[in-house]
């Protein structure tokens, strides 16, 4: 069974927060299924943008777990702000979540990338 998006950003938001990070819910989605975007913040100005991976890149076997691809890696606010704004175009019920951390570490699971 696929965890609940509120579930899922409630307990990123506590995580990041209890390792010393700053976390803050954007935009609110649709509770059970909204999509979730994560904006990665670095001190240096620059973002790291991850969403959902498409559903080709998920094993059969873990079509119930939520992973999640680099979209933009260390890119400049406009350019982050803009593929965003494309994707609430297409999905009025996503989910934006903000971290400042240094490194994504294990806040989410990752698609595995082609090699």
């Amino acid at each position: 069974m696929r965890i609940r998006s509120d579930i899922l950003v409630s307990a990123l938001t506590r995580r990041v927060f209890a390792d010393g990070g700053y976390a803050a819910v954007v935009r609110k989605g649709a509770d059970a299924s909204g999509a979730i975007f994560v904006r990665q913040r670095f001190r240096d100005g620059l973002e790291t943008l991850f969403g959902p991976a498409p559903q080709a890149m998920i094993e059969t076997e873990a079509r119930d777990d939520r992973l999640f691809e680099e979209r933009l890696s260390r890119a400049e606010p406009e350019a982050v702000a803009d593929v965003i704004a494309r994707e609430m175009k297409f999905d009025s019920d996503l989910w934006l979540v903000e971290i400042e951390v240094d490194a994504i570490g294990t806040y989410l699971d990752l698609a595995p990338t082609a090699k």
